[in-house]
């Protein structure tokens, strides 16, 4: 079927109102983690095609978090359906009120290629579980798990229920030019303009989870040795193409050479001598992105690491020293394993730094003066973060995951996509048994009288 063809039988499929009834979607959802579990070896075997992730890396970053995204959601979802009670207000004295979540309709998620499974479905269950219909467009460069995440949706969903459609960009831009109740994306800022741009043709609502030039700053009462291997983990994960992972390091001058060391032997701990030959560390997605990536550090100082291969998309991890603010790396996102450090003496420095780019999906900074943290969280803003760790904060489904500025638009995870994709209805309900003539005209009631009723109540 064409976007088009797909797109109505959906407008059709939400029209019968099946997906208003709980129960229908509880049991898609149901059907859904049973299709997984069946094939959870393929679903690494195609992380593992697609990104080179090991099947430990694509089990706690993909499919664990997928899992327990249903577990919640077969759980909650009749809870969280239910009418929510709001204080009445006593100007509408006798009434209760009440906010009724109700599904948007027809919603399209565009999902990236860094965590293909994952970024794909988390969102998916929650819009199901809202009660909507989705179609899902993942990703044209992860082409195992794109074609994967279709054979799962076509044996759990109902056609027309879920769709997944797959192709190019221009296929993305076919799906966008048609008028949908709810867009999420995530990919880089540059496609969210366009994602936005399109949307705002129909009025349609979106969330925009993008990306950013997310800092890390080491201070001088930091545990370095902690600290240097959670930075080294949290950068490398993936091998850097990670839209929350730390992109560059300003490390107080007085630690910087300590640091740089721990750094190199937390490196040589998780992914040996010659990180290539290590089961542990994935690759670069495209020929492309390698491309970009190589040519940041060719006119970079190379503080360790640095090699690279082409042919089996590799780049080691790699620390770059002190590089421009003007460089090839520092301009935009990095996406890869390669790690800027820069030093700084104050505050001021932080300021001056930090400030120069738009607000970052991700900020960290590690430190053991608690009046430190307190003032860099105060000071700058970004999407989520974390004090002495980084790219955690994903992992508490109480905390909802989006940015700011640049970095996105709107925010989800546990809870918290279940009422992104949900309108809520507000609606009082007034008692017929008083009924107060003060609203009514005509207005000849004393104003004085008014008053003294408004503080009254």
């Amino acid at each position: 079927m064409t976007p088009a063809q797909v797109h109505q039988q959906q407008s059709d499929l939400f029209k019968t109102r099946k997906t208003f009834d709980v129960s229908y979607r509880v049991q898609a959802l149901k059907k859904l983690k049973s299709v997984l579990e069946k094939n959870e070896n393929e679903v690494y075997k195609a992380l593992k095609q697609d990104l080179g992730k090991s099947e430990f890396e694509a089990f706690v970053t993909e499919f664990q978090v997928v899992m327990g995204e249903l577990d919640t959601y077969i759980k909650k979802t009749r809870k969280w359906s239910q009418p929510k009670k709001v204080s009445a207000a006593l100007l509408n004295f006798p009434s209760k009120a009440r906010r009724y979540p109700e599904p948007y309709g027809n919603t399209l998620i565009i999902s990236p290629w860094n965590y293909p499974f994952q970024l794909a479905l988390a969102p998916l269950i929650g819009a199901v579980a809202a009660g909507n219909t989705v179609v899902l467009k993942p990703s044209e460069f992860s082409t195992a798990t794109s074609d994967l995440l279709k054979r799962v949706c076509e044996e759990s969903f109902e056609s027309g229920h879920v769709n997944v459609v797959l192709g190019d960009g221009d296929i993305a831009q076919e799906l966008t030019s048609l008028s949908w109740d709810y867009i999420f994306f995530t990919g880089s800022p540059g496609v969210g303009k366009k994602i936005y741009q399109a949307a705002a043709k129909h009025l349609t609502p979106v969330t925009l989870e993008l990306g950013g030039k997310n800092p890390a700053v080491v201070h001088e009462s930091a545990n370095l040795e902690v600290c240097a291997k959670r930075i080294a983990w949290a950068k490398f994960l993936n091998t850097g193409q990670t839209c929350i992972a730390p992109d560059y390091l300003l490390i107080h001058h007085s630690v910087k050479a300590k640091f740089v060391e721990l750094l190199k032997t937390a490196i040589v701990e998780f992914f040996g001598e010659n990180p290539q030959e290590s089961k542990d560390y994935p690759r670069i997605i495209r020929d492309a992105h390698f491309d970009a990536l190589k040519e940041m550090i060719d006119d970079a100082t190379i503080l360790y690491g640095g090699d690279n291969d082409k042919p089996d998309l590799y780049i080691a991890p790699t620390l770059l020293d002190e590089p421009a603010r003007e460089s090839k790396v520092m301009k935009d996102e990095i996406f890869g394993p390669i790690l800027p450090i820069l030093s700084y003496k104050d505050k001021s420095d932080l300021e001056r730094w930090i400030t120069s780019y738009d607000k970052p999906l991700g900020a960290y900074v590690y430190a053991g003066d608690s009046g430190f943290t307190d003032w860099f969280i105060d000071r700058f803003s970004f999407g989520g973060g974390a004090v002495n760790d980084s790219v955690v904060q994903f992992l508490n489904e109480g905390l909802p995951f989006g940015g700011v500025g640049t970095s996105g638009i709107g925010s989800y995870h546990g809870k918290k996509t279940f009422e992104t994709f949900s309108h809520y209805k507000s609606v009082v309900h007034r008692g017929t048994w008083l009924d107060i003539s003060l609203k009514y005209p005509p207005y000849n009631k004393s104003i004085s009288l008014v008053k003294k009723f408004f503080k009254w109540i």
